[in-house]
């Protein structure tokens, strides 16, 4: 492998999970905005965003975010406590997932607070 070949070479703990997110990236922003969100970082609210725009199913969407966070590197550092949160729609007894929020044990980020990318 030569050495420029060797940066891009990151062992990732959920590759389907983050190819159907790099997909649906494409799908909605393009290639270029794509791989600008992927290497400076966007937010979790932008990610939610385009999953759920992209041809994919909600519940796909939704555990594609799930099992991708693991390979993405996340600020501010949560440290090793924290736990996602779905946030559901307003309707009563619905299972519909509108939102995601991250607990921690100094309180709670909402998506727009959370900035990811993947690690260069």
């Amino acid at each position: 492998m030569m050495a420029s070949e060797a940066r891009f070479a990151v062992a990732l703990k959920n590759p389907d999970a983050v190819a159907a997110i790099v997909t649906a990236l494409r799908h909605v922003y393009g290639d270029e905005i794509a791989r600008l969100m992927l290497v400076e970082g966007m937010s979790l609210a932008d990610l939610i965003d385009a999953m759920f725009s992209a041809p994919l199913t909600h519940r796909e969407a939704v555990r594609d975010i799930t099992d991708g966070l693991d390979d993405f590197v996340i600020s501010p550092d949560l440290g090793l406590m924290w736990h996602l949160r779905y946030v559901y729609s307003d309707e009563p007894g619905s299972l519909h997932v509108v939102d995601m929020e991250i607990a921690t044990p100094n309180g709670t980020l909402a998506s727009r607070d959370v900035w990811l990318r993947l690690p260069s």
